[in-house]
């Protein structure tokens, strides 16, 4: 497709004119992504008014990060009946899934484990976005109660035999066991794919949709499922032997809690 075919609006269709451009596949964020050699446009579907908000809000995280973390700069923020459009700049360096650093586990987690810290070292007040618990696990209700959870992209042991039977029994075992909840600024969806790393030095934070304050063992649990199944080939398909997963822990310097990592793994099945 060409640009004009996008019916960009008119701000955005002036910042990109006669730039190159190619598609992004990878993730599963179901939107449109428009990659150029030194921004990124992303297109959301909005036609829900609290995407729409939800949106909004999450480009506000995005402005009040500046300075604090190297995240895209937010160039434009545009919207129609239909899709909102961020375009923002492109951030530099490697995926944290890139070949190199699969091939080299101590050394991608020593850069993961930066990662952590940089999130954690800052500053949360003022933060236009806190995740609660509580407000995560409400957020789940609804999606269980209005059939939206995807139970065919859930992890294979989840559901159905030696798993549960179905999404309402997950979320009842999750209201059950909640954990205590520790604070941090909080990624949102901490994957491989999210963070990029260039040398020994974090270059960038991306996808920062569900980014605020949050309960810190959210972004490890899915860093954890992440590097299990970049090196297990469930991700790209090839197998890494002998990697463990708990290298993580040891840069880190803390002792895993299996319970809340179960528990945020299976919390974001029903999203």
């Amino acid at each position: 497709m060409t640009l004009e075919e996008f019916k960009l609006p008119q701000k955005i269709q002036s910042l990109v004119a006669g730039k190159a451009y190619k598609t992004d596949d990878v993730g599963k964020s179901g939107s449109g992504i428009l990659l150029f050699e030194d921004c990124v446009l992303k297109i959301l579907d909005a036609r829900d008014k609290e995407i729409r908000k939800k949106n909004d809000v999450s480009v506000q995280v995005m402005s009040w990060l500046k300075g604090k973390l190297p995240v895209p700069e937010v160039l434009a923020w545009e919207y129609d009946d239909k899709n909102q459009y961020l375009l923002m700049t492109r951030v530099h360096g490697k995926m944290s899934c890139d070949e190199y650093y699969l091939e080299h586990p101590r050394e991608l987690c020593r850069l993961l484990a930066k990662a952590f810290k940089m999130l954690w070292g800052v500053d949360v007040t003022g933060c236009p976005v806190e995740r609660t618990i509580e407000r995560e696990l409400e957020e789940a209700k609804y999606r269980v109660e209005n059939n939206l959870v995807d139970v065919s992209d859930a992890e294979p042991d989840t559901f159905g035999e030696g798993g549960f039977e179905n999404p309402e029994a997950l979320l009842a075992w999750l209201l059950a066991h909640r954990p205590v909840y520790e604070p941090v600024l909080s990624h949102g969806d901490f994957c491989l794919p999210n963070i990029f790393v260039q040398g020994d030095t974090v270059s960038g934070f991306i996808d920062l949709g569900d980014t605020g304050i949050g309960d810190k063992w959210r972004d490890i649990a899915l860093c954890y499922r992440s590097l299990k199944h970049n090196f297990d080939g469930t991700f790209g398909g090839k197998i890494y032997p002998d990697f463990n997963p708990d290298m993580l822990f040891e840069e880190l310097g803390i002792e895993p809690d299996h319970e809340k990592l179960r528990f945020y793994i299976l919390l974001d099945e029903l999203f």
